[in-house]
């Protein structure tokens, strides 16, 4: 039987597309190929029964094409506080082995996935405000930001309603002031794509 798990927490993808991610839309990316990061910050969650409360994953990807043509590349990241049960539980999940479409989705179209790296994690996150920082040292660094009106700079508010979505259900639409990856996965964006969501993931798919 596989092992049941669940993650609940703050969710955070920012790519180079422009703002409104083509991908929801089942569209191509917005230059074609795709790169940038994810990242999450578990409140509440196990795997089995080793839990994950607490701990921070995140990842920095990079497709030659659109998504569904394959050939990706993703570098795991695990927050270095982790236990080694704990690592394993995550890198687990998001390998696709235990259940859950998105995940599985994902590994479907990767084809190198980079050794994993136990790293301090810095992560900041505010739904409401549309705010978002997350920064690996020496790995990757991103700024997320509301939207702004052209005309007159206020912060313009978006919003996806995505009832059959796998990733995020209601994600609030941002963009990055700064989007980096220095590791072995190099891009250095301008002001592109966030997507911010509370996620509640389990083996049986998202849940909320």
């Amino acid at each position: 039987m596989a092992t049941e798990w669940r993650m609940k927490g703050e969710y955070l993808k920012n790519c180079n597309c422009a703002p409104g991610c083509p991908c929801d839309f089942w569209a191509a990316p917005t230059h074609h190929f795709c790169e940038g990061m994810c990242a999450m910050r578990i409140a509440e969650g196990n795997f089995g029964n080793v839990r994950l409360d607490g701990l921070l994953f995140a990842g920095t990807y990079h497709w030659p094409g659109p998504l569904h043509e394959g050939n990706g590349t993703f570098q795991p990241f695990i927050v270095d506080k982790a236990t080694p049960q704990q690592r394993d539980a995550l890198l687990t999940i998001l390998s696709g082995q235990a259940g859950n479409a998105w995940f599985e989705v994902l590994a479907s179209v990767v084809s190198t996935i980079l050794e994993p790296k136990f790293v301090p994690i810095e992560f900041e996150f505010d739904l409401d405000k549309r705010h978002a920082r997350v920064v690996i040292p020496g790995e990757l660094e991103t700024i997320t930001e509301p939207i702004r009106n052209v005309a007159n700079g206020n912060e313009f508010r978006v919003r996806v309603d995505l009832p059959n979505g796998m990733e995020y259900f209601k994600p609030e639409i941002a963009t990055t002031r700064v989007l980096k990856g220095t590791g072995k996965i190099k891009f250095d964006c301008p002001p592109a794509h966030s997507s911010l969501a509370t996620v509640e993931h389990t083996h049986k798919g998202l849940v909320a």
